[in-house]
């Protein structure tokens, strides 16, 4: 069992983890929450210890559980309580607790207009899944279509966005990994060799 120094040790890198996967800059949290940039800094850093005054409003900004932060032992339920994420037109519903290593989630988008390509670069890979409706994948110079059950895995680093490809609602699963770990997919068992 982990003591409270290793507990507290892992606060500032899953703080820094959901700040980054949100997209927030520092100076940012700091106007959501009201804690000081520098602070902030210090938090994720481990250099300042983390207090219930400074979880509390982190908590709120990132819509998570204050036990989230402080990896609080499981309580023997296994299910994944995904809180929404509303952003950049669509619903996005994480389907793991993995700060650091590979996430994933399900991706919706509303029927209705969607937007110009605006694409974005970050760090990391991706590999997404269309569940329903058809998903338009703009990725550098490539503008495409995938239907449902086609999939596509990409470098984040490449220029990017997703949207509805005719207005239409769209349903995707996406995993994401910002070590730029790549999805290894066993279509069947290898077969034995005999001598």
């Amino acid at each position: 069992m982990a003591n409270n120094e290793d507990v507290l040790r892992e606060v500032g890198p899953r703080l820094r983890a959901l700040r980054r996967d949100a997209g927030i800059t520092l100076t940012a949290l700091a106007d959501t929450t009201g804690i000081s940039v520098s602070t902030l800094s210090r938090l994720e850093s481990g250099q300042r210890k983390a207090t219930l005054e400074l979880l509390l409003p982190l908590a709120r900004a990132y819509h998570v559980p204050l036990d989230e932060l402080v990896g609080a032992p499981p309580t023997g339920d296994p299910r994944v309580y995904a809180r929404p994420i509303h952003r950049f037109g669509q619903t996005i519903l994480p389907l793991t607790r993995n700060p650091g290593g590979p996430q994933a989630f399900k991706h919706i988008i509303e029927a209705g207009r969607p937007p110009e390509p605006d694409p974005k670069t970050h760090e990391g890979y991706e590999w997404l899944y269309v569940m329903s409706g058809r998903l338009r994948l703009v990725l550098g110079e490539h503008d495409l279509v995938l239907p449902a059950g086609e999939a596509a895995e990409f470098d984040t680093r490449v220029p990017h966005w997703f949207g509805s490809a005719e207005g239409q609602a769209v349903e995707f699963l996406s995993i994401f990994d910002r070590q730029g770990a790549r999805i290894h997919v066993r279509a069947r068992p290898k077969k034995s060799s005999s001598v």
